[in-house]
């Protein structure tokens, strides 16, 4: 694990997602290459209890955060940039009783879309359990509450 600003960036990002926490997820990696997320073996992430085998949607929360927070690495300031489009594709299972880690990078930076890609894996990068492509819609800054405009009857 790192220090850097781009680390404690995405650790700040990570801890706010009171779903992540409860999955135990970390921050392995962060820097202008992309981001690295390691999402722990629990029994709390196991679809089939007869093989231990971890849930699908474990595997998706932890590419859409990947992906999601890897926005930091190439945004100058925060912005929100909720999801537009993910699209998994699962290569196999991944084996019981391993931490699962999610690599994500962003590779087109538009001024209203950022667009990445990654994947999930176990003990080899090569052998991916799942690629990602994902958008995400750049929102700016905090933007200011509006308030409505009072009408004149």
């Amino acid at each position: 694990m790192s220090d850097s600003p781009l680390h404690q960036r995405a650790q700040r990002f990570l801890s706010a997602l009171r779903h992540c926490q409860v999955l135990g997820m970390q921050v392995q990696h962060a820097g202008p290459a992309g981001l690295t997320l390691r999402l722990p073996y629990s029994q709390q992430i196991i679809g089939n209890p007869d093989t231990g085998v971890i849930h699908g949607g474990a595997i998706t929360t932890l590419m859409d955060t990947t992906c999601g927070i890897s926005t930091i690495c190439v945004l100058e300031d925060f912005e929100i940039c909720p999801t537009l489009d993910l699209r998994i594709d699962y290569m196999h299972p991944a084996e019981p009783h391993k931490d699962v880690f999610g690599f994500a990078e962003c590779y087109r930076v538009t001024p209203h879309v950022i667009f990445t890609r990654g994947y999930a894996y176990q003990d080899d990068p090569e052998q991916p359990i799942a690629h990602v492509v994902g958008a995400f819609m750049r929102m700016g800054k905090v933007a200011p509450v509006q308030r409505p405009r009072e009408s004149k009857a």
